[in-house]
């Protein structure tokens, strides 16, 4: 419970309140999508560097100690920004909180939870942490939601820029206590993680070895473009709650309320696909995975959903939705799949995600750009173009990924 709770909570902050209410969240810290674009760029470069030596140091301290401490770092980070910083604050802001869930947090939790897979589980357990993070996201985003909404005194739509400001400050407020609370609950009370390093006789070299060593494996390579494509999918729903509002012509509370209820897909979708691969292999599920991707963002590319096909829309939020989150639920799990020793988890992880995770360098920036550049549908589309193609990429390093696990089991019989 604790990891799962963990796993998501470090995120909220940075990323979960922008993609719930996002045009509230443009409007009170008076930014376009550029700059918000440009916020994410900032976390995205310093976690580039993190998450790369992160995983070394996942491989030699116990998860409870990094993650608790990461999670207390990013809650104080939720106080400041709780003030209304300025935009020049606020990146600063973006790049701590780009350390704090990276360096310290990501490569941990992801061995912990390979950790916790044993042998023949991985795909039920990513797909717990992946669901279960889900719950914990649409939780916390409906609290959100309620808070917000009770505390503007009259209808959202004559609501003044300054009440609305006051309840997100209470939002922020109230997210920042819970991402602490599970801080020091994760400090008292999460397991010391099983050392298995001891039964495989792999000797931990320096940092800079293992990097190199790990480096050399195909799979890591395969996985790198999974990811990244993966990736990009994951950051184009930042927008869903936008194309609601702009484009179906949803008020901010029933736009909120879009971004929070595509959440509550991610529990059933990654614990089904979970079980599912475990009986299989999760290499088979990242196919099919992007091919739920791809049709979800031509849907949205045609330009046939908008006002009043509320039904089509939400549809097709289902379909992108349980692509998404398939393919977050088996990318860390095909890591054993791609005969990675269990004493280099951490290290894998941090290579995989320097580069699977740039998305959150650039995504947000391109987003923005093709949104505040064509107003109205056009952007959208092309946003949805662009996820499109990275999706086919994604589908084709899959399918060779899959090639890759049927020549190491038959090597291996």
């Amino acid at each position: 419970m604790l990891l799962v709770t963990a796993g998501e909570g470090v995120f909220i902050l940075p990323f979960v309140l922008a993609r719930i209410f996002r045009p509230t969240f443009l409007d009170v810290f008076q930014l376009d999508n550029l700059q918000l674009g440009t916020l994410y760029s900032t976390y995205g470069v310093v976690a580039l560097i993190s998450y790369l030596y992160g995983g070394t140091l996942a491989d030699r301290f116990q998860p409870r100690i990094l993650m608790g401490t990461a999670l207390v770092m990013t809650s104080i980070g939720g106080f400041l920004m709780s003030t209304f910083p300025s935009f020049y604050s606020l990146q600063i802001l973006y790049g701590f909180w780009g350390f704090s869930t990276t360096f310290l947090f990501w490569a941990a939790m992801i061995k912990a939870t390979r950790n916790w897979g044993g042998e023949q589980s991985q795909g039920k357990a990513f797909g717990f942490l992946e669901g279960g993070r889900g719950i914990i996201a649409a939780t916390i985003g409906a609290m959100g939601i309620l808070i917000f909404a009770e505390l503007i005194p009259v209808d959202i739509n004559l609501a003044s820029f300054d009440q609305k400001k006051e309840a997100f400050r209470w939002v922020i407020l109230f997210t920042s206590l819970i991402v602490m609370l599970v801080g020091v609950l994760s400090f008292i009370f999460m397991s010391e993680m099983e050392n298995k390093e001891k039964s495989q006789n792999l000797i931990i070299e320096s940092s800079f070895k293992n990097i190199l060593k790990v480096a050399r494996y195909p799979s890591v390579r395969l996985l790198i473009i999974i990811v990244l494509s993966a990736y990009c999918g994951y950051k184009a729903t930042d927008i869903l709650s936008l194309y609601a509002s702009e484009i179906m012509l949803f008020d901010e509370v029933n736009a909120a309320k879009v971004g929070s209820y595509q959440m509550y897909l991610r529990p059933v979708v990654c614990i089904f696909i979970g079980y599912i691969a475990d009986k299989s292999t999760s290499s088979i599920w990242l196919k099919r995975g992007f091919l739920m991707l791809i049709l979800g963002s031509m849907l949205f590319a045609s330009g046939f959903i908008k006002a009043p096909l509320s039904v089509f829309f939400i549809f097709t939020v289902i379909i992108t939705g349980i692509g998404t989150y398939g393919l977050r639920s088996l990318y860390f799990s095909a890591v054993k799949e791609g005969d990675i020793p269990y004493a280099f988890t951490g290290t894998a992880v941090g290579i995989i995600s320097v580069i699977g995770y740039t998305p959150d360098i650039f995504m947000g920036p391109l987003m923005g750009v093709l949104l505040d550049n064509n107003p109205g549908l056009i952007g959208h589309q092309l946003v949805f173009l662009f996820l499109a193609g990275f999706s086919i990429v994604g589908f084709i390093a899959s399918s060779k990924f899959n090639s890759i696990v049927k020549r190491t089991k038959f090597s291996n019989q």
